[in-house]
């Protein structure tokens, strides 16, 4: 797949063994372009790159005690670019921390799990059908 078909991802995780796992699956989806950062303050400087997707870690503090967390990436994100589909990706299990995310307009809360991967891909296809979707209809009114 050449390229400019495929979707732009950019995974953000300070776990690094986590970060790098996640790329080997999405590299070996062949349909993915992955950037990987262990920051949100260097997804932030990159966001210049149109990311179709960000899959963003909810505490980012391993690699700086200081660091910005996922909920500020995440408005940091939303006001560079309202269009920009982000996942939270958080070992919490809690439904408080998945509302709060949902509160910053988060597409989606996966926890980290066996299936996290999965279910990843899942939000990912599910997105890119219903554009693929809604690009046809308004072909389709446009030809009327």
């Amino acid at each position: 797949m050449e390229n400019q078909n495929k979707i732009k991802i950019f995974l953000v995780d300070d776990d690094a063994f986590f970060l790098k796992s996640l790329e080997i699956q999405f590299l070996n989806q062949g349909e993915f372009e992955v950037e990987t950062f262990a920051t949100g303050e260097l997804c932030i400087e990159n966001l210049s790159k149109n990311p179709q997707v960000i899959i963003l870690d909810y505490y980012l503090d391993g690699v700086d005690e200081n660091a910005m967390d996922g909920i500020k990436t995440l408005d940091k994100i939303k006001e560079f670019n309202t269009e920009i589909h982000v996942v939270i990706l958080s070992s919490q299990d809690q439904i408080e921390v998945a509302v709060d995310c949902m509160h910053h307009k988060a597409l989606d809360y996966v926890v980290k799990n066996e299936t996290a991967f999965l279910r990843l891909q899942k939000i990912i296809d599910a997105v890119f059908k219903y554009q693929k979707i809604e690009k046809r209809l308004n072909w389709l009114l446009n030809k009327m």
